[in-house]
């Protein structure tokens, strides 16, 4: 259960930082200067939630420092970020996932992609 409780953490305290710096890069930097720079803008700052809850929600949740266990919850939240992704995607601003997995093969998904994967094993690295 303390994995399942320090995945949980971590999807949504990156998840929130999402959300919180998601529309401002959306509605005011993507129009000012353009898509990949607003995501190169946004990254840096997602990249820190990332280190912190990485190191965070397994100690809060007491899992185990083991590499299985920190693997285990690395891939959990990745597994949750993307269902809540996709959620929101879908529901909420009305993008199909083929829009959305699409938004991959540019520039600025390719960016997302490598954050999504340092989202993933985040909590072994920074052990």
């Amino acid at each position: 259960m303390p994995i399942v409780l320090a995945a949980t953490l971590y999807a949504a305290i990156v998840f929130g930082t999402g959300l919180v710096l998601g529309p401002i890069r959306v509605l005011w930097l993507e129009p000012r200067i353009g898509k990949l720079a607003a995501i190169l803008c946004e990254t840096p700052l997602l990249l820190l939630s990332i280190i912190f809850a990485a190191r965070w929600a397994p100690h809060f949740s007491g899992a185990g420092g083991d590499a299985a266990s920190l693997i285990a919850i690395g891939l959990g939240a990745f597994v949750l970020g993307q269902i809540a992704e996709y959620v929101v995607g879908s529901w909420l601003r009305g993008i199909p996932l083929s829009e959305q997995l699409a938004q991959f093969t540019t520039p600025a998904g390719c960016v997302s992609a490598a954050a999504l994967v340092a989202f993933a094993a985040m909590p072994y690295l920074v052990r």
